[in-house]
């Protein structure tokens, strides 16, 4: 009877080695992986981040990455939304009968929806600041920098009032030395 071993990656030289800390250096600048062997992607993508591995798989068209990636966007998915967050898609998609399915796009959808959710909270803070303010301008005291017409300012210094009545005003001294106005007037 033959036993199997699990195959182990190749143990790297020190100018594979060399390769693998320039490869991750260079993250930044790293697109398409075309036909890169997949045990130097296991040890160069887990240095990326989300975006990095997002825009390298994008990059490399016909190839799938997702046996090597697949932990990564699951350990993002993690970072970014809780561990009770995974708990509750593996539930779900254990109760919908999905046995296959990919972190990548869990992490993508729900970065959509947590997007849309910031959009429409934006929206709607927008709404209501817009909707205070017009209460505070209805509110305001609206100031007029309009003169008085000079005969109307002249014939209130007379003592004519508006309706038409006449008012005279007249000042007496007093013993005490202090003026008193009287007014008396005719409607």
């Amino acid at each position: 009877m033959m036993i199997m071993q699990a195959q182990k990656a190749p143990s790297l030289s020190p100018s594979k080695k060399k390769n693998i800390e320039t490869a991750i250096d260079s993250l930044r600048y790293m697109g398409d992986v075309g036909e890169t062997d997949i045990n130097l992607l296991k040890e160069i993508l887990p240095h990326c981040t989300a975006e990095q591995l997002m825009h390298i798989e994008n990059s490399s068209k016909g190839r799938d990455l997702s046996s090597v990636t697949d932990t990564l966007w699951k350990k993002f998915y993690e970072q970014h939304f809780g561990e009770e967050s995974i708990n509750l898609v593996l539930n779900e998609m254990k109760q919908q009968g999905v046995l296959v399915f990919k972190w990548k796009q869990v992490y993508e959808d729900k970065m959509s929806a947590r997007e849309a959710a910031q959009q429409k909270s934006l929206e709607l803070l927008k709404k209501r600041y817009a909707e205070e303010r017009a209460k505070k301008q209805s509110r305001q005291i609206k100031l007029y920098d309009e003169k008085i017409p000079a005969a109307r300012s002249s014939c209130c210094k007379r003592g004519f009032s508006a309706a038409g009545s006449s008012t005279s005003t007249t000042t007496t001294t007093t013993s005490g030395g202090g003026n008193l106005m009287i007014e008396e007037g005719k409607n």
